[in-house]
């Protein structure tokens, strides 16, 4: 969240900014002084590089019915760059757009991502994924669905989304989680929350 709050920062003192880059990401270089724990000042730092990308919002879909939730699977070019998979298990999530509040991306995620649609919705947490260089900072829900008739292929084709959707039961969810087969931070985060969670939202959420 650089420019949202690092320029007016009393503990920050920016020397220079500068764009590097725009394109499907933006990065920003800066060269900056900061604050020491001791109350005196750090000389000039190198040139620090903050990739730009901004808010966004991860849901997990539960089914309190069925007790099953909704995953996705999409490919990731990064991942694929760094050796992993390049197809990852991951929850619904997207970026705000003007004008949005997290809320409001969660269940228009749903509805382009999964073909959900969201009724009840908690707040898990919200966190930086990678503070060092991206500026992303994440909120996670999760929001209650009816998973009938949901599965196959999703997305929205005018942003080259390709994703399969499946309802997976609940416990083999966590799972997956405990055999370290979710390789992504939202995923983990989620559904480690939710294997605490499950019970009192299964018993809130149900319909009778």
């Amino acid at each position: 969240m650089s420019d949202r709050g690092i320029g007016n920062h009393p503990d920050i003192d920016v020397v220079e900014k500068k764009t590097a880059y725009d394109g499907y990401l933006q990065i920003d270089v800066y060269r900056l002084r900061h604050k020491k724990f001791d109350g005196s000042w750090t000389d000039v730092l190198p040139p620090r590089e903050v990739c730009v990308r901004g808010q966004a919002v991860g849901v997990l879909l539960y089914d309190p019915d069925r007790d099953s939730v909704v995953l996705i699977e999409q490919f990731r070019v990064a991942a694929a760059a760094a050796g992993g998979p390049a197809w990852l298990t991951e929850i619904v999530a997207g970026l705000l757009d003007e004008g949005e509040t997290p809320e409001d991306v969660a269940r228009r995620e749903a509805r382009e991502e999964a073909g959900c649609t969201v009724q009840e919705i908690e707040t898990i947490c919200d966190y930086f994924p990678s503070p060092g260089a991206y500026d992303e900072h994440v909120t996670v829900f999760c929001g209650r669905v009816d998973s009938a008739g949901i599965g196959g292929i999703g997305g929205l084709e005018e942003e080259h989304e390709d994703i399969r959707i499946s309802v997976v039961p609940a416990d083999e969810a966590i799972r997956l989680l405990d055999e370290n087969r979710l390789n992504n931070s939202i995923a983990i985060i989620a559904l480690g929350w939710f294997a605490r969670h499950r019970d009192r939202l299964r018993a809130q959420w149900r319909q009778g």
